[in-house]
């Protein structure tokens, strides 16, 4: 296995078990997540948006184990959460602070950047 395969490797699995931790507490008790920061303060967001990320918080917690296995993964995890925080913003329905909204944004980059590498590196081992 290479540096960069290693590289990738452990921020995936340190990465998905963050995220993972972050909506496994969503699911349980989404106002605890609210108060600790996980999710946007109930006050600050919209009621929809509210309710669409405790329903992701639930997916999440039944699927986010995947992605440490199959880093592809990743890519449509942050471009589909990407988008749909822009679809939402494009609606005048408000998605946190400026400061949440930069952390979102930080999130789903490296989901994508990271997977992006992770199909590179499968790719050139396959050649």
């Amino acid at each position: 296995m290479s540096l960069l395969q290693c590289i990738i490797s452990w921020a995936w699995a340190t990465i998905g078990t963050l995220l993972y931790a972050g909506q496994l507490i969503s699911t349980i008790n989404f106002p605890l997540a609210q108060r600790i920061g996980l999710q946007e303060k109930a006050d600050g967001a919209d009621p929809l948006s509210s309710q669409l990320e405790l329903m992701t918080a639930r997916w999440d917690t039944a699927w986010l184990w995947i992605p440490p296995i199959a880093g592809g993964v990743y890519v449509d995890a942050g471009g589909r959460e990407w988008a749909k925080v822009l679809g939402l913003r494009s609606h005048s329905v408000p998605i946190g602070s400026v400061g949440k909204r930069g952390m979102i944004y930080t999130a789903y980059a490296f989901l994508i950047l990271t997977g992006l590498a992770g199909i590179a590196v499968g790719l050139a081992e396959l050649m």
